[in-house]
């Protein structure tokens, strides 16, 4: 419950080390190792301990500033490593091992910078989506190193991408699932861009399915609501958050518009289904919590099935922060009970203008 978060969530700690914007923050699959990433316009990506706040490592392969980083699910599946993807203004994506200290492999292909990036939840994370300053959407082999399908109706920039949840009818290691070319038959992948729309795309046959067309800002952030998450809608919602200051929710199905949260004074640049629930007496029952992040300093909670003032907000530091880029929930293990019982906490972790990350709990 978010009322549980709420009055006893402090500043735990903060991993300083970044010169720049800190553009991305990601968690991995695992979070044994408890540590987390990062990416920078200081042009490095870095791991950090999550224990000691120390830095673990940094990869200093990328000759322009780092939009984008994932912990990628298909070598954790398929090689059990921690391996790092990074998007960068340098046109290309590249892999990081984490134990090893080198670079994996490069994606090649985009003309201009690349932007968000995200895998796939289909077939163990084989694929990947990336969007770029080329005005493209590439889907990637991660196994082969290939783009498969090019995306291309956007006018301007595609900063943010997302590709459909896990379908409840489908088996994660079951090919004979696996009808078309790629395996992904019935996903979308969702971009924004800076062309003031949201584009929904068929996976397998690279046609746009949907346009979401809103006021002329861009579009900063998109995420798919998920199966499990019991949020109204589910993988039918989008939520997307712009340089209209406003978070706004839209319904697949309808192709509308369902609901605007107001209350950030500058532009929101992260949007997240949270973890969390509160109680929502209108509906008369628990209700989902979803989050944004913001140039304004701030991150604010909301009811996704109220568009009423905000349930909670953080206040980034005055001095070290001016604007929140990207944060992350941590879903950290903190005592075994019994073999099939772990204590989990969960923790909020921010990226910030100046540089620091630091982490809520």
């Amino acid at each position: 419950m978010l009322d549980l978060f709420c009055p006893s969530s402090r500043l735990l700690g903060a991993f300083t080390g970044h010169t720049n914007y800190v553009y991305s923050i990601d968690f991995p699959t695992s979070n044994c190792d408890r540590i987390i990433c990062s990416g920078s316009q200081d042009n490095t990506v870095r791991v950090w301990n999550i224990d000691n706040n120390k830095q673990v490592q940094s990869f200093n392969g990328h000759s322009d500033p780092v939009n984008c980083v994932k912990f990628s699910p298909y070598y954790h599946y398929n090689n059990n490593r921690n391996v790092i993807c990074s998007s960068s203004n340098d046109k290309t994506i590249r892999f990081w091992d984490i134990k090893h200290n080198q670079q994996l492999q490069i994606l090649n292909g985009h003309i201009r910078g690349v932007c968000g990036i995200e895998f796939s939840s289909f077939y163990g994370g084989r694929y990947l989506c990336s969007g770029s300053y080329d005005k493209t959407i590439h889907l990637w082999d991660i196994e082969t190193s290939e783009s498969l399908h090019v995306f291309s109706k956007h006018l301007k920039t595609v900063w943010c991408v997302d590709i459909s949840p896990l379908q409840s009818n489908k088996n994660n290691d079951d090919k004979s699932n696996n009808i078309g070319v790629i395996g992904g038959n019935g996903y979308t992948i969702c971009s924004g861009s800076f062309d003031y729309t949201i584009r929904i795309w068929d996976i397998e046959t690279a046609k746009q399915i949907i346009k979401f067309k809103g006021r002329k800002y861009y579009v900063r952030s998109v995420k798919y609501g998920s199966n499990e998450s019991g949020i109204i809608g589910g993988s039918n919602t989008i939520l997307s958050g712009s340089s209209d200051k406003r978070i706004h929710l839209w319904d697949i199905r309808s192709g509308q518009q369902i609901q605007i949260f107001n209350g950030h004074t500058h532009q929101i640049w992260a949007v997240e289904y949270s973890p969390f629930v509160v109680n929502n007496i209108e509906v008369g029952g628990n209700s989902n919590v979803i989050c944004s992040g913001s140039l304004d300093n701030t991150i604010r909670f909301w009811d996704i099935r109220s568009n009423k003032n905000e349930l909670y907000k953080i206040r980034g530091d005055k001095r070290g922060d001016d604007g929140i880029f990207c944060f992350k929930f941590l879903r950290l293990k903190k005592n075994k009970k019994s073999n099939n019982d772990w204590d989990c906490n969960v923790n909020l972790c921010y990226g910030s203008s100046k540089g620091p990350i630091r982490i809520w709990g």
